[in-house]
């Protein structure tokens, strides 16, 4: 079979982001193979084949998805400092809370659905949402309604803007403010240091 250079070039892409994803995942929270007793880093969230029809899921953003999704229902955020509804988490957030929220085993993955490790201790958020930071919401319909949130297309301390760099589809996802790679190593997988509340500065205008 013959090889491309797009194709050398794409292989050699692929390999990059993965080396820098990997290179920040080794050691995190996030690093489960001592936990699995596995050698592979990446299998628990993806896989090159066979992966998860992101779609049949209702997910709107899966890379390769490998591990069971959780079908819970949850109790939302709600407060009187807030004039909009929360809707149920979609999108990236449910991959997130298909291990947090302890209804689906941290070892489900690769069709397995009779694993035995789930979620426990600080990092069990479990289905009751209601003192977590609202998700799954369109940022610029909250902040159109709301002067104390900037505008999507405000700068971001770590570059581009809110809408670029936080947002997924134009959402506010558990991803917002996790990163689930730990590329820069922030306390508590932050995408950016909160020291001086820098990340919640960057959204909230207080």
């Amino acid at each position: 079979m013959r090889t491309t250079s797009r194709g050398l070039a794409l292989a050699a892409i692929l390999a990059l982001v993965a080396g820098t994803a990997q290179a920040g995942i080794t050691g995190s929270a996030h690093d489960l193979r001592t936990r699995l007793g596995i050698n592979e880093i990446c299998v628990v969230c993806h896989t090159p084949h066979n992966a998860l029809d992101a779609a049949a899921n209702g997910l709107t953003y899966a890379p390769l998805w490998n591990h069971e999704v959780t079908t819970s229902t949850y109790t939302l955020y709600s407060s009187a400092t807030i004039d909009f509804t929360p809707g149920q988490p979609d999108g990236v957030s449910k991959l997130c809370l298909s291990c947090h929220d302890g209804s689906v085993a941290i070892d489900n993955y690769g069709g397995t659905t009779t694993g035995t490790d789930f979620m426990t201790g600080a990092d069990l958020l479990d289905t009751d949402l209601s003192n977590d930071h609202p998700i799954s919401f369109l940022y610029d319909a909250v902040a159109a309604a709301d002067n104390g949130i900037h505008p999507s297309s405000d700068p971001t301390p770590i570059g581009g803007t809110i809408a670029s760099e936080l947002l997924v589809a134009g959402k506010v996802q558990c991803s917002s403010c996790h990163d689930v790679h730990d590329r820069d190593g922030n306390a508590h997988l932050l995408v950016i240091d909160n020291t001086a509340s820098a990340l919640c500065l960057t959204c909230h205008a207080k």
